[in-house]
């Protein structure tokens, strides 16, 4: 690695960490104060107001690097390259033999590398701590109650439903499960005054420990409801070793988040996890499920296409204006991200695009002019 390298890695690193540093202050001021009476509360309950908003932005600064690393990484691409254009860096390397790729060689490395860190951050971090990231400032400790997204149970078909839910214990508030036509042998309704996530343990499915049993009426003396000779509806009679009087357990594959962040399950979860989701027979996911499983595997070509897409705008003979050159590229990632942004919701809606052709419809569309703008920088 030469000088050069060093220096243009370095005027990287510092305008990236610049960057990533103002928007999340900006974003933690905005945020901070207008709940800051949420926090105060919750600041007593968790040992401290500084550590506890500490550890909650921190979590927070996980999922907005997810969000903003690619157009921060091609913004500090082009302030370097900016950079070196107007101090005639770019100049001097060339009138000694180096040429532009060979110059440029240490940023695109940097965005590659930052495409790389973003995609394991997506894979691995995210979902480990999905639980802290999806919580609203407006309820930082999660125990305050939310609205239940109600689901079917594709598998039993079950409707989950209830009054709310609470993500410090996943716990349903009175749930109201209606049950279909093959398991109403003891009546429709399958309510009670709360239901617990509980994965699966064992020999024990996963599923909801209901606990105080309202509806049906003496579960307690009853046996367990089959399907498919499966148990899906638990009693006291059929596992008296862990359920207590007033209490039954439904088995179910969906799980409390998916009745909490239907909206967010593209963005906190990992790419194996959709997977499944997919294969799961009691979940029903939508086309847009689809288009974000695409767009995790080409979401490091989609940012290397953007790179070339506006380097060449910038270091090119013919932009001796700078900061005109940056808005053209400016220009360029607009409608790039229009672009994105249009295939993959026309995708999830299943408008004349499959999910894979609308994840794949940016490249086929921008990979031809920018391997065409490119070709400049080798001269």
């Amino acid at each position: 690695m030469t000088i050069i390298d060093r220096y243009l890695l370095r005027k990287f690193a510092q305008t990236f960490i610049i960057c990533f540093a103002t928007l999340m202050g900006l974003y933690v001021v905005l945020d901070l104060t207008t709940n800051l009476d949420e926090f105060s509360k919750c600041g007593e309950k968790a040992g401290g107001l500084l550590p506890f908003v500490a550890r909650f932005y921190g979590y927070k600064a996980i999922g907005f690097f997810d969000s903003t690393s690619s157009l921060l990484a091609l913004v500090s691409a082009m302030f370097t390259v900016a950079w070196i254009q107007r101090h005639n860096e770019m100049t001097a390397l060339m009138a000694a033999g180096v040429t532009r790729i060979r110059a440029l060689l240490p940023i695109i490395v940097a965005v590659t590398v930052i495409s790389i860190l973003a995609a394991i951050n997506r894979e691995t971090l995210i979902p480990q701590h999905r639980q802290e990231i999806a919580r609203r400032s407006q309820d930082p400790l999660g125990d305050q109650a939310q609205s239940l997204v109600q689901r079917c149970d594709n598998r039993t078909d079950v409707l989950l439903r209830g009054k709310h839910t609470f993500a410090d214990q996943q716990r349903i508030e009175e749930p109201d499960f209606r049950l279909p036509a093959t398991l109403q042998q003891y009546g429709r309704e399958l309510t009670a005054e709360n239901a617990y996530w509980k994965p699966a343990e064992g020999s024990r499915p996963s599923g909801y420990l209901l606990d105080g049993v309202r509806e049906p009426k003496n579960l307690d003396t009853r046996a367990s409801l089959l399907l498919d000779d499966r148990p899906v509806l638990i009693t006291p009679q059929g596992a008296p070793g862990w359920l207590r009087p007033g209490q039954c357990f439904l088995v179910s594959d969906v799980e409390f988040d998916q009745l909490t962040r239907a909206n967010s399950l593209g963005q906190l979860s990992s790419t194996p996890e959709l997977i499944r989701g997919l294969r799961n027979p009691s979940l029903y996911y939508g086309a847009s499920i689809r288009v974000a499983i695409h767009a995790r595997f080409l979401q490091p070509l989609l940012d290397v296409t953007l790179l070339f897409l506006g380097l060449p705008l910038v270091v090119s003979r013919e932009s001796r204006n700078v900061f005109i050159a940056m808005g053209m590229s400016m220009g360029v990632t607009t409608a790039f991200t229009l672009v994105v942004i249009g295939s993959q919701y026309i995708g999830s809606l299943s408008w004349f695009l499959s999910p894979a052709l609308a994840a794949w419809l940016p490249l086929v569309i921008f990979v031809p002019p920018a391997v065409g703008l490119a070709e400049s920088l080798w001269n």
